[in-house]
């Protein structure tokens, strides 16, 4: 497992508001204490809002707000691509600011949910990430307030490809990062797709209602 995706494993056990002994999520994701002391300590650089200490345990917390700005979240969709296009220039000087001006950003931005769920963000995933998900931002937006099903090619972080139908429910951002929390017609289970991993999502002439352990409120993220 990459760093980076270990990190957003973290970020889904510490979501849950409790605190977690290193050890505990350790376990859970097949590493050592020593290595979630080193991620934890990554997380709090990166403005990721965590409290705790070693032997104590570790616990999510509210995010603060940035004054005097209030973003929507499509304003920040468009800030979060601007960037990711700076930072893909030639221009090292552009290239710099805009990782600094990202920086700063994730230092105090709160948390941006789109749906009625909470999320924690991370600053961690490169910057190209970004860019490939947003492609399909307004198809899955449109999706979820529709009630529409989507027929979905994703390529997982072993690079092995994918294709589900899903019952798209909500999007999250983690810092440059979002996610679709969806509930998958062919595992019958919930899932959690990366954005930046979605080759395609195509809507299907298929809509949906809500149903009794399929809903978004119905659904536990990871537990250790």
């Amino acid at each position: 497992m990459r760093r980076t995706d270990r990190l957003f494993d973290i970020i889904r056990i510490l979501r849950d508001g409790e605190r977690h002994r290193a050890q505990d999520i350790a376990a859970t994701l097949n590493v050592s204490t020593r290595t979630i002391y080193r991620d934890m300590d990554t997380l709090v650089v990166s403005g990721v809002p965590v409290s705790g200490e070693r032997g104590v345990g570790y616990m999510a917390t509210k995010a603060i707000t940035l004054p005097p700005l209030t973003l929507t979240p499509p304003e920040l969709e468009a800030l979060n691509l601007g960037m990711a296009i700076v930072a893909e220039a030639a221009d090292e000087t552009l290239k710099s600011a805009a990782l600094s001006l990202a920086d700063k950003i994730d230092a105090v931005l709160p948390t941006q949910v789109i749906a009625e769920a909470d999320t924690w963000k991370f600053a961690i995933s490169p910057f190209a990430n970004a860019a490939r998900g947003l492609a399909h931002m307004a198809t899955i937006r449109h999706a979820i307030k529709a009630r529409q099903k989507l027929r979905l090619h994703y390529r997982r972080i072993d690079n092995t490809a994918r294709k589900r139908t899903v019952r798209p429910l909500h999007m999250e951002y983690w810092g440059r990062v979002w996610t679709l929390t969806a509930w998958c017609e062919t595992r019958h289970d919930f899932r959690e797709f990366r954005i930046d991993l979605i080759e395609t999502a195509t809507p299907l002439p298929e809509l949906f209602v809500d149903e009794p352990g399929k809903r978004l409120q119905d659904y536990a993220p990871m537990q250790t």
